[in-house]
């Protein structure tokens, strides 16, 4: 079968949506504004469109308070969200899954794209592309540092190529707009939900990550598994001249739980890591210090090697609070597994991106960095018979992934496009080989 072409001028569509997503970051389950436009789009072009509690079928962890979740949707109205499905959003319901039913026998696709922000207060430096063309974050304090606003216009763009094509096409495709990716709190619930039962090939998609601009990475393996913990020591007040013996100091309890995380051994099974990335206690140099807050992970080779680690934070979180005579709350808010990626369909992939401008395409490649709770929905794939596979494609960053100054070249969504629209079509094409 001959290559599938998109028109180059099609970029500036995709890059419209992708500066406009990028003005208007919104972390974890507040995707208001950035869902509702995704599925309105979607609607028009006559997809099957859930949203909402229609996508979100089970308890979430990591939800914002009730507070935060009113003026974040209160925000996405007056900054233009369509009202429609920005009702079925209200409470941080923030998925959307479009499918197109050709209504002829063929395999289930599905794509997946994630779409949160970062809590981070962007560049404002000329240097900075995004402030000197324009469309740098209107959210001070959040931020596409990690290319989610790119992802959620190449899942754009899919659905608008495929629907016109869509004469061509055969069985279903579906395209999963998954919220609050970081954090890893957004993949275990749309994997629980039906969306993904008759599915028969899933991919999900990640840019930059360190590969260079013109490459592809058809299928990784690697992902690290990971815990994301809240954890809150509550002492007691005391002044601290007069009387520091009544005290019960949650700021040493926390100091002490830090230190002991920091100084987990290592595994000799494989790679792990545990960082306290948030510590907040205290009010005043003369006050023993009675409430502490603190924000950790672990991140671990595979998922044995995880939950070996999650009862050692336990312990330790226990510890902490038992010797300063505190006590202690730990809150599981996220979570991710290791899954590897199925080499046939990593094949069928490459195979997809060769008939594409890419330059350099690499079969498979080891990905021991990061986490991604895609990993979910790859598994219940695979464990219903299907393949599923993550992939990278290759760009030149300004900065790495979650720093201020993190900017993409616009040009490599199209070509992210373009390699998962081949592979649609060499699926078809392998099918009808066996």
């Amino acid at each position: 079968m001959t290559s599938i072409k998109i028109d180059k001028n099609y970029l500036n569509t995709v890059i419209s949506w992708r500066r406009d997503f990028h003005q208007y970051p919104e972390v974890g389950w507040l995707e208001f504004r950035t869902a509702s436009l995704i599925a309105s789009y979607l609607d028009d072009w006559n997809y099957d469109v859930k949203a909402g509690k229609e996508v979100i079928t089970s308890e979430r962890l990591g939800v914002p308070e009730q507070q935060v979740l009113d003026a974040s949707y209160d925000l996405a109205k007056r900054e233009g969200a369509p009202i429609y499905w920005l009702e079925k959003m209200k409470g941080g319901f923030t998925g959307v899954v479009a499918t197109l039913d050709t209504g002829k026998p063929g395999p289930t696709i599905a794509f997946r794209v994630d779409i949160d922000a970062l809590p981070i207060l962007e560049s404002a430096a000329n240097s900075h592309v995004p402030s000197q063309l324009g469309f740098r974050s209107k959210h001070e304090g959040a931020m596409h540092a990690c290319g989610h606003d790119s992802h959620a216009a190449i899942g754009l763009g899919l659905a608008q190529q495929l629907m016109e094509r869509k004469e061509m096409l055969k069985g279903k495709i579906k395209i999963i707009f998954q919220p609050a990716e970081e954090g890893a709190r957004g993949g275990s619930v749309i994997a629980e939900s039906s969306h993904l039962d008759d599915v028969d090939f899933f991919m999900a998609l990640h840019i930059g990550t360190g590969i260079p601009k013109g490459t592809f990475v058809a299928g990784t393996d690697g992902f690290l598994a990971s815990t994301k913990y809240d954890v809150k020591f509550h002492g007691v007040a005391a002044h601290s001249g007069a009387f520091p013996e009544r005290g019960k100091n949650a700021l040493l309890a926390s100091a002490q739980a830090t230190l002991a995380l920091h100084s987990l051994p290592p595994h000799s099974d494989g790679v792990s890591r545990v960082n306290v990335g948030k510590l907040l206690a205290g009010t005043g140099r003369n006050i023993i210090p009675s409430y502490a807050e603190a924000q950790f992970e672990i991140r671990a080779e595979t998922s044995e090697i995880n939950a070996f680690y999650e009862q050692k934070v336990e312990q330790i979180i226990q510890g902490a609070a038992t010797m300063y005579g505190v006590e202690a709350t730990l809150e599981k808010v996220g979570y991710a597994i290791n899954i590897p990626s199925n080499r046939e369909l990593a094949g069928i992939l490459a195979k997809a991106a060769s008939k594409t401008s890419i330059q350099q395409v690499i079969d498979f490649n080891e990905f021991k960095a990061g986490s991604e709770d895609a990993t979910f929905l790859m598994k219940k794939v695979q464990e219903q018979g299907g393949q599923a596979c993550y992939s990278i494609i290759g760009t030149t960053l300004a900065a790495g992934h979650h720093h201020e100054c993190f900017d993409i070249a616009e040009d490599d969504m199209l070509t992210a496009i373009e390699i998962w629209l081949n592979t649609v079509f060499q699926i078809y094409e392998e099918a009808n080989e066996t």
